[in-house]
């Protein structure tokens, strides 16, 4: 009898080792197939930024060959490449509005096609110009103090166009129908008509109107070209990514035919 006794327990011993040794393998295996498909992902994810970034670079080749091979500065292309596939977007900054420079009209225009009332729109347009100059005898500060808001008015140019959504007044949705019309990179008061989308045009004919007089519009050729890239890349393994660039096409101080202004992704 004692020696079946310690036969059935080094038997239960054994059983709970196996069952304690596949609880654990099945772990280390649950485990090693996780890191593996995050090892995936992750390369998956750079290919993808690898080919948006590629495309970039194609698209500023292409718009700064010789005519008549060379890319218009407004458009849309289909890329493919050797890891994959983009859409890219090409966008004349000439068309935009300055935030930094554009009037207290033009201002006004654009608020109002975006929906805002008459005296929201006049209200968010004194913001606008005191963000970047305050009036002399007037601080500015006071009623985003007064708005709960941990920030103030720098007194300065806009550093980023995504900085327009911080002037007091301006809501998510006035800031999501501004920001694809205004680039801190035109370079002229007035955006050029020619490359202006049909809201830009429409801000310029409304400013028209309340004047009387034309609408007034740059000129294309007024500053360096200046171009915004957007290209949505789908690498091989299915990931997606977005690059935005805003590029000056004329030589930089080190010799290359382009400057990069802004690299961001989306």
């Amino acid at each position: 009898m004692p020696d079946r006794r310690q036969a059935g327990f080094a038997l239960l011993i054994v059983l709970w080792s196996l069952v304690l040794l596949s609880l654990i393998l099945t772990q280390v295996l649950s485990a090693g197939r996780s890191e593996a498909q995050l090892a995936s992902n992750l390369r998956a994810s750079a290919v993808a930024e690898a080919v948006a970034d590629g495309a970039v670079q194609d698209t500023m080749f292409h718009l700064l060959e010789p005519p008549p091979q060379h890319w218009p500065l407004q458009g849309r292309h289909h890329l493919v490449l050797s890891a994959g596939v983009a859409d890219v977007t090409v966008e004349n900054v000439a068309g935009k509005i300055n935030p930094n420079a554009a009037d207290e009209p033009l201002l006004g225009a654009m608020l109002t096609l975006c929906g805002a009332s008459a005296p929201q729109s006049a209200a968010i347009t004194q913001a606008i110009l005191a963000w970047r100059a305050p009036a002399s005898g007037v601080d500015p500060s006071v009623a985003y103090r007064a708005a709960g808001l941990g920030y103030a008015p720098p007194g300065a140019p806009f550093e980023t166009s995504d900085e327009i959504g911080l002037v007091i007044g301006i809501t998510p949705a006035l800031r999501a129908c501004l920001l694809p019309h205004i680039s801190i990179y035109q370079e002229n008061d007035t955006p050029a008509l020619a490359a202006a989308d049909p809201f830009v045009a429409r801000a310029l004919a409304l400013v028209a109107q309340q004047s009387g007089g034309a609408a007034a519009a740059g000129i294309d050729e007024g500053g360096d070209p200046t171009v915004t890239i957007t290209a949505t890349a789908v690498g091989r393994g299915g990931a997606r990514f977005t690059r935005r660039a805003t590029v000056r096409l004329v030589p930089d101080p080190r010799g290359r035919p382009f400057r990069i202004l802004n690299w961001q992704s989306l």
